[in-house]
């Protein structure tokens, strides 16, 4: 196992330098620069922005650009930002916490309830339960995020004035569980309901096809009650799709969820993305986009490694 995680980690060295390579390209594509936005509406000179691009390193050659941004990757440093002058890395450390918390808890949520409600219809196709799940996952594939978004503010904020539809403490400043909790509600809400309809079909698909195995036959055949033969042999002998489902979401957990913070103004790792592209920080746009890669990177790692606990004829080094 060891040869393999050294052989997956020299392969995603090349990978991880092209998505940088990728990303740094693009943004310096896109119409405009941070220049313009910092010089907007004042008088500043032609010479000001000559010697606010030369402190910046923005009047060197893009190939010159990259390599000292990778040249301080390498020894730790994700720069700083263009707007406020701060660590790039501090920025981030601000901001994961938050992401962690919000996505975390929506995933989890999820979780919790697809894995029951996706036995359950598996185990009874055309029972209410198996219907309920058919709901919940049309709902979820079919209303766009910031829908629900929108939804959820104007019914539990504006009409019931139940929950906050605004950051993530009443007065900017943590005052107490029972004030972080709510205002998490709704947006942890709509994480896992965007999240719960493919966990849910995903358990039910891998359920109901190992139900046609010959070891469930078996199973049944020595007096097993029908819930033991489904959680124990139906969703165990199915679990690397489910599995593969679950850890997928966690990129998603570390970079946060870009709209619903957005929409809600959770300070976290996707809304401290949304304003580095709006407000062209390169700097920070670049060292979000580390961390998300390396994230996704180690997640398929990880992926791999538990298909081999969850799977013993999985093998490592062949091939």
């Amino acid at each position: 196992m060891g040869r393999y995680i050294r052989r997956r980690l020299l392969t995603a060295i090349p990978v991880f330098l092209g998505i940088t390579l990728l990303v740094f390209g693009m943004l310096h594509l896109a119409a405009g620069s941070v220049l313009d936005l910092m010089g907007e509406g004042s008088a500043s000179s032609a010479a000001d922005k000559a010697a606010l691009e030369a402190s910046l390193g923005l009047d060197r050659p893009l190939p010159v650009q990259y390599l000292d941004w990778l040249s301080g990757l390498l020894r730790g440093d994700l720069g700083e930002s263009y707007l406020t002058g701060k660590d790039v890395a501090g920025l981030i450390a601000q901001r994961v916490g938050p992401s962690l918390l919000l996505t975390g808890t929506g995933v989890l949520l999820a979780v919790a309830i697809a894995l029951p409600l996706g036995i359950l219809a598996a185990w009874k196709p055309g029972s209410a339960w198996d219907k309920a799940a058919s709901a919940l996952s049309l709902l979820s594939f079919g209303v766009p995020g910031f829908f629900l978004c929108l939804v959820g503010i104007l019914v539990f904020s504006v009409f019931l004035g139940w929950l906050p539809a605004q950051g993530m403490y009443e007065y900017g400043v943590f005052t107490g569980m029972g004030d972080l909790l709510r205002h998490l509600v709704l947006p942890a809400g709509v994480v896992c309901l965007s999240g719960v309809g493919e966990l849910v079909k995903q358990t039910r698909a891998a359920c109901l096809e190992g139900l046609g195995e010959d070891y469930i036959l078996t199973a049944r055949a020595k007096g097993l009650k029908e819930g033991a033969v489904m959680v124990r042999h139906a969703f165990r002998g199915s679990l690397l799709p489910v599995l593969t489902t679950i850890l997928s979401h966690i990129p998603h957990i570390i970079g946060g969820s870009v709209v619903v913070e957005r929409v809600f103004g959770w300070p976290g790792m996707g809304s401290l993305l949304f304003d580095g592209i709006d407000s062209r920080d390169d700097a920070v746009v670049m060292g979000v986009t580390v961390v998300i890669a390396l994230t996704v990177l180690l997640t398929n790692l990880l992926l791999d490694l538990v298909y081999g606990l969850a799977d013993p004829r999985v093998r490592y080094e062949k091939g």
